[in-house]
C-alpha cells in the first residue's frame, strides 16, 4: 500500500484558492514507517527521523508564527478502517494560509522535510477553518 506523504500540487492549489481570512488549523495524523527510507541510505527508525523534522522545522514553524493548538495519543479507531492506526496526532495552529505557505517554501523547512518524507508510511493533513466551542455538537 502506497501511503500519503507530500500533497499533490493540484492540492496544493487548492489550498491556496481557499480564501485566506484568519487562523488556519491543520489535523496532522501521522503514522510512521518502522525504518526510515532515506534516499541516501542513512539507518534511523521513522520516530527517530520524524523528531529530527520536528527539530529542524520548528524555528521556521515558530517564525511564521506556527503553534500546536492540539496533541493527543492515539487509542483507539472507534468510527472507521480498523487498520487505520495513527502515531502522531496533533493541530498545528498558523495565523493564516499565507503563514502555511511561507513555511513549506522556506529552503530550511525544505531541508527538514527531507526527514518527514523518509519517517511517514501514511498520512492526513487536513485543513480546517478554527470556531468559538459550543456547548454541543455542531454549535
Amino acid at each position: 500500500m502506497v501511503g500519503h506523504i507530500d500533497p499533490t500540487r493540484e492540492k496544493f492549489g487548492a489550498f491556496r484558492a481557499l480564501p485566506d481570512d484568519g487562523p488556519v488549523h491543520m489535523l496532522n495524523l501521522i503514522r510512521l514507517r518502522d525504518r526510515a527510507e532515506y534516499a541516501d541510505g542513512r539507518e534511523a527508525s521513522g520516530a527517530q527521523a520524524y523528531a529530527a523534522y520536528g527539530r529542524e522545522s520548528v524555528p521556521v514553524f515558530r517564525g511564521v508564527g506556527g503553534r500546536i493548538a492540539w496533541s493527543g495519543d492515539f487509542r483507539l479507531m472507534l468510527i472507521g478502517p480498523e487498520t487505520e492506526r495513527w502515531d502522531i496526532c496533533f493541530i498545528a495552529e498558523y495565523p493564516s494560509a499565507a503563514a502555511f505557505i511561507a513555511m513549506v517554501k522556506d529552503p530550511e523547512y525544505q531541508k527538514a522535510v527531507i526527514h518527514r518524507q523518509a519517517a511517514v508510511a501514511d498520512s492526513r493533513l487536513i485543513r480546517m477553518a478554527p470556531k468559538a466551542a459550543g456547548a454541543g455538537f455542531g454549535e
